[in-house]
């Protein structure tokens, strides 16, 4: 089964509205459907926006279905002009940007577990590639696979997007995926995230993300039907 988590209604209507055999489940106050896409089983949930909601998702998610595989799809902002709207990150790896004990010795977005400390959670090469090479065959769509940065803020300022992509060498950033890598590293879960680009460096206001998001939401579902199709 593949868990497939969506921050937002508008980034998961459109999976569940090709799947079929569908039935709904509420744990936790999210509900997860389940079904099948394209004779593969999966499950689609809406997490809501941040990095404990997200978080709380995953470990549902995993402890009730336990997927092979959980994907992260959805919008986010560029971090480099080398992303416009419409364009796709798909992650390499995901780290927490607003993780700071730096005052401790940390570097900024290490996070310290009891035997090891892990900055960077590192996606599932294989889902990552073909998630990519999904995203690719959709026409007139740049696709760059690398860092996805994640935190409890929107960050709509040009200078403070400079800085996460210069601080973490991040494409894009967003409110939950590193967080879903967290728990998923944790829980020994294959996962991989998958991101439309709703705001670039140069339309970076949150009614631009509104504006686009719709759109770059309709892509994702895209290379998810084609991921399902492939799989």
């Amino acid at each position: 089964m593949i868990g497939i988590i969506c921050a937002m209604q508008i980034e998961a209507d459109g999976i569940i509205a090709l799947a079929e055999n569908t039935k709904t489940e509420e744990i936790n106050g999210m509900k997860f459907i389940s079904g099948t896409l394209n004779g593969k089983d999966v499950v689609v949930v809406v997490c809501g926006m941040g990095k404990v909601n997200a978080a709380i998702c995953t470990v549902t998610l995993i402890n009730r279905y336990n997927p092979a595989l959980v994907i992260n799809s959805g919008v986010a902002g560029a971090l480099s002009p080398i992303v416009s709207i419409g364009d796709f990150v798909v992650a390499t790896k995901a780290v927490e940007h607003d993780m700071n004990s730096t005052a401790l010795g940390d570097k900024q977005g290490e996070v310290s577990f009891a035997d090891c400390k892990v900055m960077y959670f590192e996606c599932d090469k294989n889902a990552s590639n073909l998630l990519a090479k999904c995203a690719k065959e959709l026409p007139d769509t740049k696709v760059v696979q690398g860092i996805i940065a994640s935190g409890d803020v929107f960050v709509s300022d040009r200078r403070k997007r400079l800085l996460l992509n210069d601080r973490f060498g991040a494409m894009a950033c967003e409110m939950e995926g590193a967080a879903i890598g967290h728990t998923c590293w944790c829980c020994k879960t294959p996962f991989a995230i998958l991101r439309a680009i709703s705001d670039d460096m140069d339309e970076n206001k949150g009614v631009d993300f509104v504006k686009f998001s719709s759109m770059a939401a309709e892509k994702t579902v895209s290379v998810i039907d084609l991921f399902t199709k492939s799989e």
